[in-house]
């Protein structure tokens, strides 16, 4: 592992105070390093793999990492926080985080390399090492396997993992010939017999993490496990041999399982992944139980695509489907903002120095005067207009891109640009994204020769699934769109009164519910979709989404200020951090809170961000930047209004937190300091 890691990658004092923080502090490092080429377009791909799934583990590990096109050369980076750093883990904050970078087309070589350190990680004796170590150098040895860590002997040779760092390829087919020999032996000495599969959505960690856990859990409990790893590192197959003598399998995946029907007719347990490396005993337990209760799974003939359900009886299919396409829609979200940050505060601008009616100015590349304010407002206006063009279809690449690689960013492009022709707007580009990534996947599931496979993915694919979103979006749904488009736009505009204060409290509730989870993300992409074809309405939900998803953090760190014995000495840390963070429009900085005392915490900013959007809504704030908190108060419709709705909000939310909090209080020992010494993290965005 000797060209992943060096000492300039190591960081034994992480200062970051968030997860995004801690993947940009280490990211740079690595940018530095001449390892990734673009630093904002690499952390775009870690935070799409975060939405994917929390990358926190129990034991204080967080692993962000993901494949990218801007990563030049395989990478680890590794950061130690004193503070923690919330990763979603169930335990509790992260100090040990890894930074993986691996490019698109990474080999096998550094791939296997990086699942043998996922699976080090699950070793106590090797985290405590690294806790323990005070040279990046000495550190940086360690993780690459040239100094053994404490009591546990010397570590492979850098570069060469040991035996039980590859996947189960040779495993699996080494102990075939010993279990065919007696599939049926049921003596009393014959040990229970496990077949796992594991596997996550980029193949590099989490899915040899379970197999490691699930591997180490079974021998703890006297039971056979054989893992086979579905990663990037390969995808070795059990011998039939080993599935025949199998007592159970389990499933511990993100994404499908593939040649499912290898399993039919056994015990099933069907979890994701992170339950492979958080409980394997729980699930080797259950699956002793479906085995004594004789139950059988009915997984189908063959198809190892969405639509071959696995019958396990855990609906997990059903939600891996629902977290892909959450996902699909969140890559194409996450490659648009940019374009809606940049092209919003430009037009903002624009509007600050011109006026409104900037928008009406000639063309700059006709009539351009160097001394007039006039003709700077009108640059700004027109090349913010510019960036807008591109949302749409940016949006729509995007999703397809995320649903099925490079092959389908034409015709996703194609298909967005056409949404805008036929005046579908966000929506059109929704259903042209997941239209030309639907088309693609069917088109590299036809078997073709040999000869053609080169041209295929630069060539056949985009032209055929071009030409057909094309016909799709002009002729089948582009009309139908653009009328369900056009009736939201003019709901949003009609907006008044009443309906648009009842707008506010939802969009409030959702963006304070779960602060960065499924439904907060959810409203934001409601808003900046918004922002896509703006108007009135849109951009009044806008000011809504960000003004209440400002007030958890900002409410948590007041509360931390004017009742500090409320809460325990690592709240009140945090809550300092929490006033920058609140500021920002970073509502992700209110989880160590809501996490340690939910039921009491996240009603209250449920609360405040209910009174927030409905004021915010009911002044008429406006707002065009997708993003920055108080940063961009300057270029809010309303602006002194916008903040009187932020605190009003901030307040609510506080006497609550206050109030619920002290009315649990029994002893004169501060009851955050009994009942929880450290505050502990769960969610994430």
């Amino acid at each position: 592992m000797s060209e992943l890691i060096t000492a300039e990658l190591v960081d034994l004092d992480l200062s970051a105070a968030t997860k995004d923080a801690a993947a940009r502090s280490l990211a740079e490092r690595m940018v530095a390093a001449h390892r990734v080429t673009d630093l904002d377009g690499f952390l775009a791909d870690v935070a799409a793999r975060e939405a994917q799934m929390p990358t926190g583990l129990d034991g204080g590990i967080g692993i962000p990492h993901c494949r990218s096109e801007h990563v030049s050369a395989p990478t680890l980076a590794f950061g130690r926080s004193a503070r923690g750093i919330d990763f979603g883990a169930a335990d509790g904050p992260a100090d040990l985080i890894f930074l993986i970078a691996a490019p698109a087309g990474a080999d096998d070589d550094h791939l296997t390399i990086l699942s043998g350190l996922a699976r080090r990680l699950m070793d106590p004796e090797f985290t405590a090492a690294l806790r323990a170590g005070d040279d990046p150098g000495t550190v940086a040895a360690l993780i690459r396997g040239e100094e053994p860590a404490p009591e546990t002997g010397a570590a492979p040779e850098a570069g060469t993992p040991e035996p039980a760092d590859v996947p189960e390829a040779k495993a699996p087919g080494a102990e075939a010939p010993e279990r065919a020999a007696s599939p049926t032996d049921d003596g009393d000495d014959a040990p229970f017999r496990i077949v796992a599969v594991t596997s996550c959505p980029t193949g590099i960690a989490h899915t040899y993490m379970a197999a490691e856990s699930l591997t180490a859990a079974g021998r703890a409990e006297g039971v056979e496990v054989t893992v086979e790893t579905q990663g990037s590192a390969g995808f070795s197959k059990l011998d039939p041999a080993v599935i025949a003598a199998a007592d159970a399998v389990i499933w511990a995946h993100d994404v499908e399982v593939r040649e499912k029907a290898r399993f039919r007719g056994k015990p099933l347990v069907d979890v994701g992944v992170k339950a492979g490396i958080n409980r394997p005993s729980e699930l080797i337990a259950e699956a002793r139980r479906k085995a004594e209760r004789g139950e059988i799974s009915a997984v189908p003939e063959g198809g190892d695509g969405p639509e071959a359900g696995d019958g396990g009886g855990s609906g997990a299919d059903g939600a891996h489907f629902g977290v892909r396409l959450r996902t699909y829609l969140m890559s194409g979200v996450s490659y648009m903002v940019p374009f809606v940050a940049a092209g919003g505060l430009l037009i903002a601008l624009s509007f600050a120095i011109g006026g409104y009616e900037i928008v009406d100015a000639k063309s700059v590349a006709d009539h351009f005067v160097w001394g007039q304010a006039d003709s700077w407002a009108a640059l700004l206006n027109q090349i913010g207009s510019a960036a807008f063009g591109f949302l749409v279809p940016v949006l729509a690449g995007y999703i397809a891109y995320g649903m099925a690689d490079r092959p389908a960013l034409v015709p996703g492009f194609v298909g967005g640009a056409i949404a805008l022709t036929v005046e579908a707007g966000f929506l059109g580009g929704l259903v042209a994204g997941l239209l030309a990534g639907a088309v693609v996947m069917a088109i590299q599931r036809v078997p073709v020769h040999p000869t053609l496979r080169g041209i295929m993915p630069v060539l056949v694919i985009p032209l055929i699934a071009s030409a057909v979103v094309g016909f799709l979006m002009f002729i089948v749904v582009g009309k139908p769109i653009a009328a369900l488009q056009g009736a939201l736009t003019d709901w949003l505009n009609g907006l008044s009164g009443s309906n648009a204060v009842i707008l506010g409290v939802v969009l409030g509730l959702m963006m304070c519910f779960d602060m960065g989870g499924p439904l907060n993300k959810v409203a934001y992409a409601f808003a900046v979709g918004g922002l896509a074809d703006p108007t009135d309405g849109s951009l009044k939900v806008m000011a809504a989404v960000m003004a209440a998803g400002m007030v958890p953090p900002l409410a948590l760190a007041l509360a931390t200020t004017v009742r500090k014995k409320l809460f325990t000495r690592t709240e009140r840390e945090n809550g300092r951090a929490a006033w920058v963070l609140g500021a920002s429009f970073i509502t992700e900085g209110a989880i160590p809170f809501a996490a340690a005392d939910p039921l009491r915490v996240i009603p209250s900013v449920m609360a405040g961000g209910a009174v927030t959007g409905a004021l915010s809504m009911a002044f008429g704030c406006t707002l065009r930047a997708p993003h920055g908190g108080i940063f961009v108060v300057p270029l809010i419709g309303e602006p002194f209004l916008y903040l009187l709705a932020i605190a009003a909000g901030t307040l609510v939310a506080t006497a609550l937190v206050v109030l619920l909090k002290g009315a649990r209080r029994t002893t004169a020992v501060p009851a955050g300091e009994a009942a929880a010494p450290e505050a502990r993290v769960g969610a994430t965005a």
